[in-house]
């Protein structure tokens, strides 16, 4: 009598290979969070739109706390001085104190048919009540302009303050092909001039940058849009090793 292949291999190997997949996906997924992680500790600098060179913009420094046992009381951001910033306005921010410092600039700048002898240098932001707590993080919406029309970016250093006074310096530059440095200094990338910037950049500075700030609440989505694109990323990394998997077992079996 001729006996049936047995076929209790090929379902030992599926069962098998179904009991990994899960945990492959959760290292997977763990790897992401933690690729992911230290980016969320960064100080970092995002347009609440876009940020057109030899245009205006308003930009948010997002500051998350990267202690467990301290919170953040202070925010100093040094301005370029390469391109200086004539136009500086920071949003007022509940439970914070602004200062912005000025200082007189070696070569006078022209905006607007008048020259400018000085410019802002520095922002500090210091907390009136508790700041950036363990687990949280802070948004300082400013309208800058204008920015510069022959460069890619603008890097800001700045500092972070700690209520048990540490002070964590980004201020490193980030090169392009390199690693990422450990405390990188927040980028600020520009997108192409746009035809009517300078008209519009002109009517926003006089009355006062309204409309920029106007816009800044459009900076809270930044965070949840960050977010999103990472948990998506992970997902496809999943996904990805899942489809793996089932093509290596297919492969097997259709060789036995």
């Amino acid at each position: 009598m001729t006996q049936m292949p047995q076929q209790q291999p090929d379902v030992s190997r599926t069962r098998r290979l179904a009991r990994r997949l899960p945990l492959v996906g959760a290292a997977a997924v763990g790897s992401v969070v933690l690729l992911a992680a230290p980016a969320f500790a960064h100080v970092s600098v995002q347009p609440a739109g876009p940020a057109p060179k030899g245009g205006y913009a308003t930009v948010n420094f997002k500051v998350p706390n990267e202690r467990d046992d301290a919170s953040t009381v202070k925010l100093e951001v040094t301005l370029p001085t390469d391109h200086p910033l004539a136009s500086v306005m920071p949003q007022p921010v509940p439970g914070w104190k602004v200062d912005v410092k000025k200082s007189k600039l070696a070569k006078p700048l022209e905006m607007h048919g008048e020259k400018i002898n000085e410019a802002p240098s520095k922002i500090t932001w210091t907390a009136e009540d508790k700041g950036v707590e363990p687990g949280q993080f802070q948004q300082f919406p400013v309208s800058v302009g204008m920015l510069p029309e022959d460069a890619d970016q603008v890097v800001f250093k700045a500092l972070q303050t700690y209520d048990d006074k540490e002070v964590v310096r980004w201020i490193e530059p980030t090169k392009e092909g390199a690693p990422e440095p450990e405390n990188p200094a927040p980028v600020l990338k520009l997108t192409a001039a746009e035809e009517d910037s300078h008209g519009a950049a002109g009517a926003d500075d006089k009355s006062g940058g309204k409309d920029h700030l106007k816009n800044a609440a459009a900076g809270e989505d930044a965070p949840a849009g960050d977010t999103t694109a990472r948990v998506l990323g992970a997902i496809g990394i999943v996904v990805g090793i899942i489809g793996v998997g089932f093509g290596v077992f297919a492969g097997r079996r259709r060789s036995a």
